[in-house]
């Protein structure tokens, strides 16, 4: 039999470079996308040149990946950025720029494939969340914006195309040592007023991206939901990930908001804590 065929995005770092040599070891033919033929890419996957902000550029990629492989059986929507600073500090350029790659850049991608999954009538598209899909993000708002519609995107298409068997589901990481912090974009308009509490949250995130877990665990958590019979909605991936999500659902909101503030140091001076998150 054919191998199945894997289009993974963002396959030069971190997350979609561990995904798709896992997917590789697994037995896909994985095709990896990158902005650019100087990224390296794992072993056994297929390099295409492909930027998610840039429709025509999709479209081109697809048509490719359908032309060399005749189908596409697993979708994972990992490219994505991230904006460092308070809502306020935040250009609303920024914030569409992110927008543009952490959500529609996804969205981009589930349509451009959903032709080929209808027509073949089976398919799994799998998008790259973070527990800030769920949680607040202080000084990360625009980022867990853009992840809490990636939620309700995801959500949503699984509901419309669970009957043409066409699956879809969230992976949701916790902390992960990965290159999101470094590189990272600091918004563009600091304010003086958030400045103490900003830092404390970002020295928190380098900590936490620091103590975190191997990015091979999310590709783990990537291969259950391609391959699983009855795939769960949610795969909360890491370090306290599935507590998170039990706390969010299940302690009372009061309650759990103090433990959020006092976990990002949000009314102390006092030096950084772990976040929640």
């Amino acid at each position: 039999m054919p191998k199945p065929v894997a289009v993974v995005t963002g396959v030069s770092s971190g997350i979609g470079n561990a995904t798709a040599a896992a997917l590789v070891a697994a037995g896909y033919r994985v095709f990896g996308t990158a902005r650019s033929a100087a990224g390296a890419v794992p072993a056994g996957v297929e390099r295409v040149l492909l930027d998610v902000r840039d429709a025509a550029s999709i479209e081109a990629a697809v048509r490719e990946v359908l032309a060399r492989a005749g189908r596409i059986d697993l979708l994972v929507n990992n490219a994505g950025g991230a904006v460092n600073g308070a809502v306020e500090e935040t250009s609303l350029d920024q914030a569409h720029d992110l927008f543009e790659v952490n959500f529609f850049g996804a969205a981009r991608m589930t349509q451009a494939v959903l032709p080929a999954m209808r027509a073949q009538r089976s398919g799994r598209i799998v998008f790259i969340s973070s527990v800030l899909g769920f949680l607040p993000g202080p000084f990360m708002g625009f980022y867990a914006a853009s992840k809490h519609a990636l939620e309700g995107l995801a959500e949503s298409l699984d509901h419309e195309t669970r009957t043409l068997g066409v699956r879809a589901a969230l992976v949701e990481p916790s902390w992960m040592r990965t290159s999101i912090e470094s590189s990272s974009v600091s918004a563009a308009r600091p304010v003086e007023d958030y400045a103490a509490a900003r830092d404390r949250a970002r020295e928190g995130v380098r900590a936490n991206v620091s103590a975190g877990d191997d990015p091979s665990l999310v590709a783990e958590a990537v291969l259950q939901a391609a391959t699983a019979a009855k795939p769960r909605l949610r795969y909360p991936v890491g370090k306290r990930a599935g507590l998170l999500a039990r706390l969010r659902r299940f302690m009372p909101a009061g309650v759990f908001d103090g433990a959020l503030r006092k976990s990002f140091q949000l009314d102390s001076a006092g030096g950084p804590r772990a976040p929640v998150a």
